[in-house]
């Protein structure tokens, strides 16, 4: 395997700055660590200082921090809170959401580009969301738990639609394999849940602070164990990934809160201090930059779908809020809604990949979904805070169960 040094260099020198960048401009505005990493991963790539490059190295790794990701955001739901009305609720916007999404795409590429395009316009993007709640101080708030539940249905449900129309089978066939890979991870939830689990949680902690770290290992074989399975089946990685963390977090919930909380912290170390950062340097690396300017025609479709990210995702969130949400939470809510991008790099992908999608059209939703994230929290933080900018900090990582 050639390994290109710059990049080599690049990559995790850019992924230190990047929170310092955060740091430095936080008196001012508060922009998401991840706003940088994305910038940072632009600048250094191909299309403009030409620094950094693709390699097979950071693919693999940068599909490893997009599965942690999605792992992390499934470990992050504590289904007892958002379970009921708030589900429902965000179920049926993500529903309103995907009509939308396919008559843009309809109107837009009526041939077979139409799916990716709704599809795409659906997700909110739950993992990249859950460090922004948190470092302002929102996600133990009304409006956390329904940006949760929103986001829960804006990660799970793309990804089962993906699954069902863009495996490239039947939709009865991808209904079944779909239905067999339910069953299993299913059965696998159910005997997490039963019992109390004591002679795990004895074996973690007793390896918790000792090099066998047995905690990590298991989130580490879960995690690729069920990405695996996804991967073997044809289904989106992302599915195992997100159902993994489903089960983590039920298999701690037991556990002393202590216990939990060092293991959380430790996750969020590898997550958010590795992996993740990596995903996000590595997109803007390889985002093409050339396709989108290079057309103004494509040019033209960045602010379009960025605005369509609003309209078919933002808005039905807001207006399915919890009823008793003032116009200031109801706004807020839809901005995070409609902030997305991991979805949308796995949807594009797959269309170019088969030829269904024009990577013009790609460049431009994949840039859209770069705006959202650059733009929508930042809006919706301020718009929560009546214009106050400075960011508020959790005194915890997680929510406590």
């Amino acid at each position: 395997m050639h390994i290109d040094v710059p990049t080599l260099v690049l990559v995790p020198l850019v992924i230190a700055l990047a929170p310092l960048a955060t740091r430095a401009i936080g008196a001012w505005i508060a922009v998401p660590v991840l706003v940088f990493e994305l910038v940072f991963g632009i600048v250094i790539g191909p299309d403009v200082l030409g620094w950094a490059r693709p390699s097979d190295m950071f693919e693999l790794l940068a599909d490893f921090g997009l599965a942690m990701l999605f792992f992390l955001a499934g470990h992050e739901i504590d289904f007892a809170t958002v379970r009921g009305r708030p589900l429902a609720r965000a179920s049926l916007g993500w529903v309103v959401s995907l009509a939308i999404g396919l008559a843009v795409g309809w109107l837009l590429d009526p041939d077979a580009g139409a799916v990716f395009i709704g599809i795409a316009l659906t997700s909110t993007a739950l993992g990249a969301l859950l460090p922004i709640l948190r470092d302002a101080g929102l996600l133990r708030s009304k409006i956390g738990v329904g940006v949760l539940a929103i986001g829960a249905a804006g990660e799970f449900l793309p990804l089962i639609a993906i699954s069902l129309f863009l495996s490239g089978r039947s939709p009865l066939h991808a209904a079944l394999v779909l239905l067999g890979f339910a069953v299993i991870t299913g059965f696998a939830i159910r005997r997490a849940s039963r019992g109390d689990n004591r002679g795990l949680h004895e074996v973690i902690a007793a390896t918790l602070h000792t090099s066998g770290q047995f905690a990590i290992r298991l989130v580490l074989f879960l995690l690729l164990a069920l990405v695996g399975l996804s991967v073997v089946v044809d289904l989106d990685m992302l599915l195992g990934a997100f159902a993994a963390g489903i089960i983590m977090r039920i298999l701690l919930s037991g556990a002393p809160e202590a216990d939990r909380h060092t293991i959380e912290v430790k996750l969020d170390a590898i997550g958010f201090g590795l992996l993740v950062p990596l995903f996000f340097v590595y997109t803007g690396i390889t985002f093409d930059l050339e396709a989108l300017v290079s057309d103004p025609a494509t040019l033209a479709l960045l602010p379009v779908f960025t605005l369509l990210l609003l309209v078919a995702r933002g808005i039905p969130s807001a207006l399915l809020a919890d009823p008793g949400s003032s116009l200031r939470d109801r706004t807020a809510t839809g901005l995070f809604a409609a902030t997305a991008l991991p979805i949308i790099v796995a949807v594009t992908a797959i269309g170019v990949g088969a030829g269904d999608l024009d990577s013009g059209t790609a460049a431009a939703l994949v840039g859209a979904g770069l705006l959202s994230m650059l733009l929508f929290p930042l809006i919706a933080l301020s718009v929560e805070r009546g214009g106050s900018r400075r960011p508020r900090q959790e005194s915890n990582l997680r929510p406590r169960d």
